[in-house]
């Protein structure tokens, strides 16, 4: 027999909520005629709601359990993973408890969860990430580029991230352009990165062994590349050939003026070693860091003779690496990642590090006596372009995952974001489906991550669903697509016909860059049709200024 349902109403006295701010903090937005009160022992009669942290449980993974005495609730655990279980096992109770203010419903029976993708991150830069609307300085494209934005844009962008992706169990947001004068420096980084940890979020700044302007990408500080080189001129790289790269997907190849932005160090040199393992580990006691993104750096080989002896041993394909269009080498990672890694766990052991393998080579790999050599512990990312995920997505075997050579491994898309697109980008698309695909791809693999981009604001509708869809898909990949559209999808539209047409009307604008005038206005009067007020007349309202615009532009 199931048992009845209680509430929460009254006084409820908090044990933990000392510990766990934002946990309590949330409690009280949502349910604030509730008298939510922090304490360290429990009272005798007062309902009690238990905020309990085991670390022996899957970080991120939750339980909710209630004791009743007829029907009313007398104790609640919530007892979570570490980092953010208790915040999800929150979030959950709250998407559960009704919307009576005064009275929070309980699940009646207990409640677990635990994340189908271990690793669920945003990869963003900083210039491009476009979260807080209502300020200049946007930029949607690129990777060497100035911060414009006022000085505080930095924090209120990627607050806003946050808060999303805590309320949506997306657990870490890669940020390139972590530490930049401009936006506030070392205090601007300190402030997010405690903004976020309390929210259950992993913060992981994005470094290049040599380039992307070191730890601190662009200020005057001792970590950052310009800065050290100017001092140490000896230790730059002789690049093999032009700085910039070409993604076989982009329309157009990307070359880069050379400046401070471009400049790279020689990996071969012992000075640029020792110089990048203290930055990193000063990074990581600096910061409350949840990890950090490493890579070899992109856009330029060092091929001084010292770097082409070192890299003898590398294989004919991955030395010839304008087969590929690549710009890196793995010998590189394989020799001087360890050292880093080795940095960043000794002064955060419980840090996601994660390395680059690169591009559109998972099932091609190039380098299998270099990837031999990276650590156990490391979270190997495999980047993929539209072209190649059809590849991948027919030919890839969980046998084939489990034979390669470091673990655990997971996928980074390399699409559906600011650098694909004919003639426009794919950032604003409706791309849920193939977040959903992949997450489940990747979990029946054996992949254990996802990494997807997550500069664009979900403002936009489209960005939301798609948004929604990686954080429930990389959660439960088990989830069927007509449950994610009933269940998460319908309500944000009052129903599941309107929402059924909104996705049809976006997937024939993404589908069609040249539709007739009078097609475009014909889908204008329906978003219009549509657009109601509140939060679902904005979603209407973002499909409609996309359509408009072509209009306007007469296409």
């Amino acid at each position: 027999m199931k048992r009845e349902r209680g509430h929460f109403s009254g006084s409820v006295a908090v044990i933990g909520g000392h510990d766990h701010v934002h946990a309590l903090r949330r409690l009280r937005e949502e349910y604030p005629d509730i008298k939510w009160q922090a304490v360290t022992l429990p009272p005798g009669s007062t309902p009690r709601l238990f905020l309990h942290e085991d670390k022996s449980m899957p970080e991120g993974s939750f339980r909710i359990q209630n004791e009743m005495n007829e029907n009313t609730p007398t104790k609640v655990d919530i007892i979570g993973g570490p980092f953010s279980g208790i915040i999800y096992a929150v979030e959950e109770l709250i998407s559960q408890g009704g919307s009576d203010k005064a009275r929070m419903a309980l699940p009646s029976e207990t409640l677990e969860d635990t994340p189908g993708l271990t690793y669920r991150t945003f990869w963003t830069w900083d210039h491009s990430t476009n979260w807080e609307l209502s300020q200049i300085g946007q930029q949607e494209i690129g990777v060497f580029n100035p911060y414009g934005k006022p000085p505080g844009g930095f924090l209120r962008d990627y607050k806003r991230c946050v808060d999303f992706c805590s309320k949506n169990r997306i657990a870490a947001i890669v940020i390139y352009g972590f530490l930049r004068d401009s936006h506030g420096g070392v205090e601007a980084a300190k402030e997010l990165c405690s903004y976020a940890k309390e929210r259950g979020v992993r913060i992981l700044p994005g470094i290049a062994i040599g380039s992307y302007g070191g730890v601190y990408w662009e200020g005057d500080n001792q970590y950052n590349l310009a800065t050290w080189l100017k001092k140490n001129p000896e230790a730059a790289a002789t690049l093999e050939k032009g700085v910039g790269f070409q993604i076989c997907d982009l329309a157009f190849p990307l070359n880069f003026p050379r400046s401070d932005y471009t400049l790279s160090a020689c990996p071969s040199a012992p000075e640029t070693m020792a110089w990048m393992e203290e930055g990193v580990s000063w990074l990581c006691e600096t910061f409350e860091v949840g990890g950090i993104n490493i890579e070899a750096g992109d856009y330029g080989v060092c091929g001084c003779s010292r770097c082409v002896a070192r890299r003898a041993n590398e294989s004919e394909a991955a030395r010839r690496r304008d087969v590929h269009g690549d710009y890196w080498s793995h010998t590189d990672m394989a020799d001087n990642f360890p050292r880093l890694f080795n940095a960043a766990r000794k002064a955060r052991p419980d840090a996601w590090i994660y390395s680059e393998i690169q591009w559109d080579n998972l099932l091609d790999p190039v380098s299998l006596e270099a990837q031999r050599r990276l650590p156990v512990g490391g979270i190997y990312q495999h980047t993929t372009n539209r072209t190649y995920w059809k590849r991948i997505s027919a030919e890839l075997t969980k046998s084939y995952v489990e034979e390669l050579p470091m673990q655990p491994n997971v996928l980074r898309c390399q699409f559906a974001c600011q650098w694909n697109g004919d003639e426009r980008t794919e950032r604003y698309a409706l791309n849920a489906p193939v977040f959903a695909e992949m997450a489940q791809l990747s979990y029946r693999t054996g992949m254990t991550g996802l990494t997807i981009w997550g500069e664009p604001s979900p403002w936009y509708a489209t960005v939301e669903l798609s948004y929604l869809a990686f954080a429930r898909f990389s959660w439960d990949p088990s989830l069927q697509y007509e449950e994610f559209m009933s269940r998460d999808v319908a309500p944000l539209f009052g129903g599941m016909e309107a929402a059924e047409k909104f996705v049809t009307t976006a997937n024939e604008i993404d589908a069609n860059q040249r539709l007739p005038l009078e097609r475009l206005e014909a889908l204008q009067r329906e978003c219009l049709a549509h657009r109601t007020s509140g939060e679902v007349g904005r979603r209407w309202l973002s499909l409609e200024e996309i359509i408009s615009r072509r209009i306007y532009m007469g296409e």
